[in-house]
């Protein structure tokens, strides 16, 4: 994907439904220039592509009852290919963990997770994270509050660094 090139129509149809991915498939012709059918057509070969990967609805967690979010710092035991999958698997199998990404540095891994309650995130903290197979340590930081949460990528950024390239 990163070797693929994409006009400026795709990218403007990206930056579009990173925005809104509700609107229809006419609302999103008319905002990008073009008629209905190519922009579908264009939708769903950037799906099949992967620079789609999905729909979602951005809920607010602490209206929803999950007023605990926590980062934890991870480091593992071994670094070995083998063990560094296995403990992905593990986090993509934790409900609470929404996010986990691997480092280079001090830390493995950082992972984002939420809980409804203080108690809930102990409780996975000490009987799952810690416990797992490979864990060495981990450091734990409680979001007090949050001032950005931004998904996707800016694409006004992107647009600058081509026409600079042009």
């Amino acid at each position: 994907m990163p070797g693929t090139k994409l006009d400026p129509i795709d990218r403007q149809i990206l930056s579009e439904l990173q925005a809104d991915g509700r609107m229809t498939n006419v609302e999103l012709a008319s905002r990008v220039g073009i008629s209905a059918p190519p922009c579908l057509r264009r939708v769903r070969a950037l799906e099949e592509q992967g620079f789609i990967r999905g729909y979602h609805a951005d809920v607010d967690a602490r209206a929803l009852g999950f007023e605990v979010q926590v980062f934890a710092m991870v480091g593992l035991q071994s670094q070995a290919e083998a063990d560094l999958s296995r403990f992905e698997a593990k986090c993509r199998a934790w409900p609470l963990v929404r996010e986990c990404h691997m480092l280079n540095g001090e830390v493995d891994f950082i992972l984002k997770c939420v809980a409804p309650d203080l108690s809930t995130f102990q409780s996975f903290l000490t009987e799952e994270l810690t416990a797992a197979e490979n864990v060495a340590s981990v450091k734990t930081s409680l979001v007090i509050r949050g001032a950005k949460a931004e998904p996707g990528v800016p694409f006004d950024i992107l647009e600058d660094r081509i026409v600079a390239q042009g």
